[in-house]
């Protein structure tokens, strides 16, 4: 790969799939002053890709100049493309079958890299020659509102590459953490559902209604998570005071192997969330446009108060004089 002297890839960046992930993924990188080309097969969703980048863009007094739009491989510039984000569904025979086309199309240094959160880069890199230049790089949504990206090492990524994409990711403004082994569900998420087994066996025992399991996590140590995580927080407490609970409470923990009675009967029922209109809680459009705006403008304050911990944007490069 073709490596600035900070460590930050150089080229233009590829992002494959412009739904939401994809959109918000090139918002990252258009704030970190990289080109970006997007595909996006669908006429209607890429036309509203610009106006789209534009938005997120301008409160930090930004353009979006460098994005480009296409709707086909055949339409990218491949000798100038040094990184690939991979966003499109999470189908492991569509992502295999996309890489097996970049084998061929992308140039021997580009980085390849996809952000599926269910699919280890393993699984997707089988039988390819360019296993040594593939990572995962997993994305939260909303991408441009949350910090945290994975850079996951397949059993054959090369470490510096991973090292240098994570500090691609930092002159973005994002905060990388590197995985070293490919996990399903990688770091972040195996933490998540960890905490949400218990959440909802909690639920299925009647110890706790849904209202009052996410006010304990909000306003209780979840409050706590903006400021240490739950390492830093241990030192805080005393490792002796968790070491102590933990050997109570750590025998009586739902080790269920298969998702809790709360969660399956509502995915019999079609209640799967907002985007069905129902979930744990009834999702009526305007109540769910509401809850939408709350989400994002405290992401944006959280984002506020933490801004001193974030990594600095880096500067989009001046164009060279003729």
């Amino acid at each position: 790969m073709v490596v600035a002297q900070t460590g930050v890839l150089d080229g233009r960046v590829l992002v494959v799939g412009g739904g939401t992930m994809g959109a918000d993924v090139a918002v990252v990188l258009a704030r970190g002053g990289f080109d970006v080309t997007v595909i996006e097969r669908h006429a209607e969703r890429r036309e509203g890709l610009l106006a789209y980048v534009a938005e997120r863009l301008a409160p930090l007094g930004l353009a979006s100049q460098g994005l480009g739009l296409v709707d086909e491989l055949s339409q990218v510039d491949w000798a100038g493309t040094g990184l690939v984000i991979e966003c499109i569904p999470e189908q492991l025979s569509q992502k295999q079958a996309l890489f097996a086309e970049l084998q061929a199309l992308a140039r021997p240094d580009c980085v390849l890299s996809s952000n599926s959160s269910s699919f280890p880069i393993s699984a997707i890199a089988e039988g390819l020659s360019t296993q040594g230049r593939m990572l995962g790089l997993h994305f939260f949504m909303p991408a441009h509102l949350v910090p945290l990206v994975e850079v996951v090492l397949g059993p054959r990524s090369d470490e510096a590459l991973a090292a240098r994409l994570a500090a691609t990711m930092r002159a973005c403004g994002q905060v990388p953490v590197l995985v070293r082994k490919d996990k399903p569900g990688f770091l972040a998420n195996r933490l998540q559902h960890a905490l949400a087994r218990e959440a909802f066996a909690l639920i299925d025992e009647g110890v706790a209604t849904a209202e009052d399991v996410d006010a304990a996590v909000r306003f209780g140590f979840g409050f706590r998570f903006l400021a240490a995580g739950p390492v830093l927080q241990r030192d805080h407490a005393g490792l002796d005071v968790h070491c102590a609970a933990a050997a109570t409470m750590y025998p009586s923990l739902s080790n269920s192997a298969e998702p809790a009675r709360a969660l399956r009967e509502r995915v019999a029922q079609g209640r799967l969330g907002m985007k069905a209109g129902a979930g744990f809680f009834d999702w009526p459009e305007g109540k769910r446009l509401a809850e939408r705006a709350r989400y994002d403008a405290l992401l944006r304050q959280g984002l506020a108060l933490l801004a001193d911990e974030l990594p600095p944007l880096r500067r989009r490069p001046e164009p060279k004089e003729a």
